[in-house]
């Protein structure tokens, strides 16, 4: 049920083309926040990380909260997002031998119950600030939520606050922590190859036009940027292990008996970097892309290209996050020159976990364009 109320009633189509204009004032926001910082070093992955929590929180929970208690959550969220994040990372003996778990032998336990009660707070506050509220203008994804849980059949189908807040936590960690990794490896790969954001500056001036401003109806027309998010997907999937999964009937893959039940985990990162599958796997060439002939889109249906996973349980934000990052991206080259700090070396070395991000944070220069 939450799934089915996720797609219609936020990622389908239609509602994410009518919260255009959130992304869009969050986007101009971005830009002019990065103009008051002109030619001094920032960590890209800071500022766009925020822009995405106020995306999302615009879309999910829009209005319910005042400036001040807003800004707090989001420096909460981030902290305790990636402590999650961390520790679910993090080898755990009990996965090895299940019968230690009671021991909780590394703590795991005791800090994941500790970072719960952290997000249940955030989440109460958000939804406690809503009901409180006597009139809401825009019916939101918390709205509907909340007048979901008044009409289902709590018994048949049970929809408790419990519930809300899993779904938003899912919601924002999933929409905030792949997108702004994706973002950072993309600038990375570009300061690594400056002609290759020459040539996405090129095409943004020609299409947008250096004076005009950059919309989202625009990158249709925009087929290296696009070009430039699936290739950084394809080398550095923020999920390099894909949700897992298990078969419902015994099969044999490659020879292998797989029994019913057994977890599977999937390889997104091995996968696309396979030279069966690839020319120069580990080349960061976009134009692999621009041929007529590719097939590579964000659904799975080409089985060597699944960063969001594939199949029935495909990752349902791939609406969003394929006019998200290929937006913000935009924006941001099209309204900056960037350039690395004087006798800075670019470190392009992974930090392997549950997420698949940068080992040490890109630092950049913003010039004004």
């Amino acid at each position: 049920m939450l799934r089915k109320v996720s797609v219609t009633e936020l990622l389908s189509n239609k509602r994410i083309e009518s919260l255009y204009g959130i992304r869009q004032r969050e986007g101009c926001k971005l830009v002019q926040t990065i103009e008051s910082l002109v030619g001094i070093p920032i960590a890209i992955h800071d500022y766009v990380n925020a822009t995405l929590f106020d995306i999302l929180s615009g879309m999910l929970w829009s209005g319910s909260l005042v400036e001040g208690a807003q800004k707090q959550i989001k420096s909460d969220f981030r902290m305790f997002s990636q402590k999650l994040v961390d520790l679910c990372g993090e080898p755990n003996i009990s996965d090895v031998f299940p019968f230690l778990a009671m021991f909780d032998l590394q703590r795991k336990g005791n800090k994941m119950k500790k970072l719960v009660l952290w997000f249940d707070k955030i989440f109460d506050q958000v939804i406690e600030k809503r009901l409180q509220m006597k009139t809401v203008e825009n019916m939101d994804f918390l709205q509907v939520l909340l007048q979901c849980r008044d009409q289902v059949d709590q018994k048949k189908t049970p929809l408790t606050i419990t519930h809300i807040k899993a779904l938003l936590q899912d919601m924002m960690l999933a929409g905030t922590k792949t997108s702004s990794t994706t973002l950072e490896w993309a600038f990375a790969e570009l300061m690594q190859k400056p002609h290759l954001m020459k040539k996405a500056q090129d095409e943004l001036d020609q299409v947008v036009g250096l004076d005009n401003i950059l919309e989202e109806s625009h990158l249709p027309k925009l087929p290296y940027i696009n070009a430039i998010v699936k290739e950084t997907l394809r080398l550095h999937p923020a999920a390099p292990l894909l949700v897992p999964r298990r078969p419902s009937e015994s099969c044999v893959i490659g020879g292998f008996l797989v029994p019913k039940g057994t977890k599977i985990l999937i390889n997104a990162w091995a996968i696309q970097r396979d030279p069966e599958y690839w020319d120069n796997p580990l080349e960061f060439r976009p134009e692999r892309y621009m041929d007529s002939t590719n097939d590579c889109d964000y659904r799975g249906t080409n089985f060597s290209f699944i960063p969001f996973g594939s199949g029935r349980r495909v990752c349902v934000g791939v609406p969003l996050a394929e006019k998200m990052i290929p937006y913000l991206l935009a924006k941001l080259l099209h309204s900056f020159n960037w350039k690395m700090e004087e006798g800075a070396k670019l470190d392009m070395s992974e930090a392997f976990g549950l997420e698949l991000v940068k080992k040490v944070p890109l630092v950049v220069i913003p010039i004004s364009r």
